[in-house]
């Protein structure tokens, strides 16, 4: 299960652009805590803390406790706003929880025994079409990644959600559709189907040169007749 995170707040009076990057200035980020039945709440958290849990890589499907004025506040971060230039964070959204409430996270997933897979062992490669997972899970239960067992896999097999056994208390969000989560592929096939590719490339320029000489020819012969 992912890990339970303690952040502490503080309210906010104002918001705006100003009051915003006056609290950059300060090494504090603005923030805002929404849903559930309370009102939303503007608050600000230190830098330096946020950017070391960001750091651990599971921030965002983590329970994160919010401190604010002597009260606990569970909430699941939502989106965390990155400076296009520095990368540092400039707002986060926190979603307030309920009890038993049930949250939408992304997972990620990590590949197990992949020495017990013939594929691999004959130089297939492992493509892996989703590095995460999207679950709906109890907001108290959430796995802090999907290990998936490639053992007996080939080439030319594919692992597909329907495969994988979920944690207690979550469920996949995509109902509609068995998805793909990796494929076994050969390098050589790979190799083939680009070299394919660029025969049938080095054809169709071929192709295309022989009709700009035939056009070329053509207009010569009617530059003559005209001559004459």
């Amino acid at each position: 299960m992912s890990d339970a995170l303690t952040l502490p707040a503080e309210a906010r009076e104002r918001a705006g652009k100003g009051a915003s990057r006056h609290l950059r200035r300060e090494g504090r980020v603005p923030a805002v805590i929404y849903g559930g039945k309370d009102e939303p709440q503007m608050i600000h958290v230190e830098a330096k803390e946020l950017v070391r849990m960001l750091g651990t890589g599971h921030f965002m499907n983590s329970i994160v406790t919010l401190k604010v004025g002597g009260k606990s506040v569970r909430t699941l971060p939502k989106d965390v706003a990155l400076n296009p230039v520095t990368d540092r964070p400039e707002h986060v959204d926190f979603l307030r929880l309920a009890k038993n409430a049930k949250v939408e996270v992304a997972v990620p997933v990590v590949f197990i025994n992949e020495e017990a897979a013939p594929g691999l062992k004959k130089g297939g490669v492992l493509n892996v079409v989703r590095h995460e997972l999207e679950l709906v899970c109890d907001a108290e239960k959430i796995p802090t990644d999907i290990q998936i067992d490639v053992t007996g896999k080939d080439v030319g097999d594919s692992i597909h959600i329907s495969e994988i056994t979920l944690p207690e208390g979550s469920e996949s969000a995509i109902t509609d559709r068995d998805f793909t989560i990796a494929t076994l592929v050969a390098p050589s096939a790979l190799k083939k189907a680009e070299g394919d590719t660029t025969t049938t490339d080095a054809a169709s320029g071929e192709a295309a040169a022989d009709e700009a000489e035939e056009a070329e020819g053509e207009g010569e012969a009617e530059s003559e007749e005209a001559g004459e």
